[in-house]
């Protein structure tokens, strides 16, 4: 079965989106029976990818479509129930890879609600009305204020490790101790607490932000909303239009309009095409409002992330992607200077901020990235961040035969040193030359500047620079050596080398928990026969191997 992570709010089976005037609300009430997969019901507001994907489609959408929203609730549809997490059932029965690849999108959706906080803003809070256990906590901590219930029965908990086996998986753990400073000590009481805490005790241990009695508990939730809205900047400006994307699905590939995708089952790899701007660029911002999402750097944007994420579900054999593009490079650098002059506006802001998360989802891409530059290519300010965030970057020096294109170039803008960080804070190119800092220096010497294989090379901007004569050779056998490599060994290795540089939350969810998780989702203790996955519920109590490794 393939995923589709195309949606929209008319269709969502498991979340609503209302807007009212400056603030929205998002209430979850999960159709037990609209699992992504057959074998389980998604009871008590638990859920799985299909709910995720929604849940990341509404947050997507609200930056784009309703730029005036100033406060977003997340509540729950259910008497009592807030969301009980991710689905156990579904958990037990799925693949390995799934189960590792859901955490991995589930941080990737929470880590975009709190970046529409910082760079949006639109703050989110969660409405805590009953239970919120495990992932349903883990929702809730991604928002900007937590409001809980006081009823005598609702609690927050992480009751993975106890229950479970397992950790949190949606960076629960480090949003625990990194970003609401909850003691160390305490929060080791907590996530040993199968029942949770509850009341004033969850505000004291900074669980949560407030407790409101049952009675006052809508009145409350409606008052932070307005105390949010108040102390917000206002704008007026009028959204643009998120029709589903366009994609073909072909016997060896994806069609997008400036994308295609072409799998090399023989070879074990995909080959994304990159197509530079067919259109001119608009006049004005009112230009690029009236084209909205068919404007060439929204579209492309869109097109590159549908395109990772149904790789990582849909491919996962696929263990190489090389990146080519084809166009003027000069009318993409055009763009990119175009967008530096929008950074103020709504639109461009979010635009770039798309871009920014997107190449993040590519950083995090558990293949080998490779990227060739080539005559015709089009790697240029914005676009040429592909080319920092490979693992190498083979570059041709010259033309190639038959082919009357002049040879390759790469361009750098401001844009690639400020406004796109990686996980660690610092740009691609900052993270690249930790050990160089006069070559970061001199790389921004060479801003607007056509740079051609030697120059680019020169620079540290390219890995390996080869001539016609050795280029088909030299890009077979290391395509070759990568598919004759243990994946899960390139896949250990090529994550622990594009986590150079500081740590942050970010860094400890995807190089830390992610790897953690992803170690134990193969342990017997968690998915043996006896283990907790395939026990929860039955009346039976796991059955441990209590050895440490």
């Amino acid at each position: 079965m393939k995923i589709d992570f195309r949606t929209s709010p008319d269709v969502y089976r498991h979340w609503s989106l209302e807007t009212e005037g400056c603030s929205a609300k998002l209430t979850l009430s999960v159709d037990p029976t609209g699992g992504i997969f057959p074998g389980y019901e998604l009871k008590m507001n638990s859920y799985d990818l299909g709910v995720d994907i929604e849940l990341a489609d509404a947050v997507q959408r609200l930056r784009f479509e309703h730029p005036e929203v100033r406060v977003v609730v997340i509540q729950s549809g259910l008497d009592r129930i807030f969301c009980a997490g991710a689905n156990i059932k579904m958990l037990g029965g799925s693949a390995h890879g799934h189960k590792v690849n859901f955490c991995k999108f589930t941080n990737e959706t929470r880590n975009a609600i709190e970046d529409a906080s910082m760079h949006s803003r639109q703050r989110y809070i969660a409405a805590i009305n009953g239970t919120a256990a495990g992932g349903g906590y883990e929702l809730a901590l991604a928002t900007d204020h937590i409001i809980l219930i006081d009823d005598g029965s609702a609690a927050v908990s992480l009751p993975e490790v106890p229950l479970l086996g397992v950790l949190p998986g949606t960076g629960g753990l480090t949003r625990l101790v990194d970003k609401r400073k909850v003691r160390r000590d305490l929060a080791d009481v907590f996530c040993a607490a199968e029942e949770g805490i509850r009341g004033e005790k969850a505000v004291e241990w900074r669980l949560v932000d407030e407790v409101v009695r049952g009675s006052e508990f809508s009145e409350r939730v409606r008052a932070c909303v307005w105390e949010l809205i108040k102390n917000a900047s206002v704008n007026d400006a009028r959204g643009i239009i998120f029709d589903l994307l366009d994609r073909k699905e072909i016997d060896n590939g994806l069609t997008y309009k400036y994308l295609d995708v072409v799998f090399d089952r023989t070879r074990r790899l995909a080959e994304l095409m990159i197509s530079g701007p067919e259109i001119d660029i608009p006049e004005n911002t009112s230009g690029m409002h009236a084209i909205g999402a068919n404007f060439w750097p929204l579209a492309l944007t869109r097109e590159l992330d549908d395109a990772l994420l149904y790789l990582r579900f849909n491919e996962p054999e696929l263990g190489t992607l090389v990146f080519r593009s084809e166009g003027n490079g000069e009318k993409v650098l055009a763009f990119d200077m175009f967008l530096q002059s929008q950074e103020e506006n709504w639109l461009g802001r979010e635009i770039l901020n798309y871009w920014k998360r997107t190449m993040k989802r590519l950083d995090i891409t558990s293949r080998t990235l490779l990227a060739e530059v080539l005559p015709g290519s089009c790697f240029a300010g914005f676009l040429s961040e592909i080319l920092f965030s490979v693992d190498r970057c083979y570059m041709l020096q010259g033309e190639l035969e038959h082919d009357s294109r002049s040879p390759g170039k790469i361009w750098l803008s401001t844009l690639n040193f400020a406004l796109f960080p990686m996980a660690n804070g610092l740009s691609r190119l900052e993270t690249r030359f930790l050990g160089e800092p006069e070559n970061f220096v001199k790389a921004q010497e060479l801003v607007g500047k056509p740079l051609d294989a030697e120059s680019a090379l020169s620079a540290g901007l390219v890995t390996v620079v080869l001539d016609d004569i050795d280029w088909e050779d030299e890009i077979r056998i290391v395509k070759e050596e990568r598919a004759s490599y243990s994946p899960d060994a390139l896949i250990g290795m090529e994550a622990n080398l594009r986590f150079a540089g500081p740590e942050t939350i970010e860094t400890k969810i995807f190089g830390r928990l992610s790897a953690w998780q992803n170690w134990i989702f193969q342990r017997e203790n968690a998915i043996g026969d006896d283990g907790a996955l395939k026990l929860y519920g039955t009346g039976f109590r796991p059955k441990y191997d209590k050895e440490r490794v």
